[in-house]
């Protein structure tokens, strides 16, 4: 058995270069899976914010990836298992791959978080919405380093074509306008949820900027207070199925296309940064600073984030030098 702070060493800093499962994690690690978890959960609450972003600064995304790669096998065992008359006995195997001590946690923290975040911080970035936009700018700016240094080769001048068009492509995607669905049907809820839920394992693009262009982020938070349990539930059936549709591809990209798929996931992070520039009317077009004094405020909160991401970058980085 190992604890969190006995893992492999992991690449760069973050995540380990191949996402082989670790031989056990701890319930020890418990409370700072949750926590790390937290974070990829409030990250999804926010529009413009990606959890996944935030899974590759926190050090979980490829063990999280994984994971979720082996629950996934594990369901289809089990279809075919029982339609196959094989019984129950391969997803029993698969299922006992998992490291249920890391994902657990995770999951548990992530739950958590995204339910206070729905009620707490995403009114608050509809309160202060240039602060709280400058604040994340900052943040995702400097978190643009953690995909690029977890590049199995040198940066290359193909990899930079690959960055510059993912970079068009998610200016454009988080530059769509907003829809508004009053009433949406639960077919629709499905689709949309099946969507947004890859923004958790798809750094740069950020599940709430989604449900917002499909008009669906609005009536999830109603769902949510009203204990709407029709609305959720189909929006967790969606969620699961479209996870489970684009987790193994993913999986299978950060294995045997790892340098590709980084340039591709760094672009859409810096192409994601025009949903959190600070200064936006109310059709989200970008602005010019109002004026220098008006602007220091932003600026400074924009610095702070930068720093906390890059002190958490720093420590992930320093404390897998201490056990490589």
């Amino acid at each position: 058995m190992i604890d969190e702070a006995q893992e492999p060493p992991t690449h760069s800093g973050a995540v380990r270069r191949h996402a082989a499962p670790p031989a056990g994690t701890s319930w020890r690690a418990a409370p700072g899976l949750a926590l790390r978890g937290g974070f990829v959960g409030m990250a999804e609450s926010v529009p413009g914010i990606s959890g996944g972003t935030i899974a590759l600064v926190t050090g979980l995304y490829d063990r999280l990836l994984t994971a979720a790669s082996q629950v996934v096998h594990a369901g289809r065992e089990l279809v075919q298992g029982v339609a196959k008359g094989r019984g129950l006995r391969p997803a029993g195997r698969a299922l006992r791959a998992v490291d249920w001590r890391f994902l657990l946690p995770v999951l548990v923290g992530m739950a958590v978080l995204l339910l206070v975040s729905l009620s707490v911080i995403a009114p608050l970035v509809e309160s202060q919405p240039v602060m709280m936009r400058a604040l994340f700018f900052g943040m995702i700016a400097v978190a643009v380093v953690v995909p690029l240094r977890m590049m199995p080769h040198r940066f290359r001048l193909a990899d930079g074509a690959v960055l510059a068009v993912a970079v068009v492509v998610g200016f454009f995607l988080v530059g769509l306008p907003p829809a508004e669905v009053a009433d949406p049907s639960l077919w629709y809820v499905f689709i949309g949820a099946a969507i947004a839920i890859n923004a958790l394992v798809l750094p740069g693009v950020s599940g709430s900027t989604l449900l917002l262009v499909m008009g669906l982020y609005v009536p999830v938070q109603e769902a949510v207070s009203d204990r709407d349990l029709a609305f959720v539930g189909a929006f967790a059936l969606g969620a699961v199925v479209g996870l489970a549709s684009f987790v193994k591809l993913l999986h299978w990209l950060l294995e045997h296309r790892r340098q590709v798929t980084m340039a591709v996931l760094a672009g859409l992070m810096i192409g994601s940064l025009r949903a959190l520039w600070p200064w936006q009317d109310a059709d989200q077009g970008l602005l010019a600073p109002p004026g220098a004094g008006a602007a220091v405020g932003p600026v400074l909160i924009a610095v702070a984030g930068a720093a906390v991401v890059g002190a958490a970058i720093w420590w992930e980085s320093s404390r897998t030098d201490e056990h490589a």
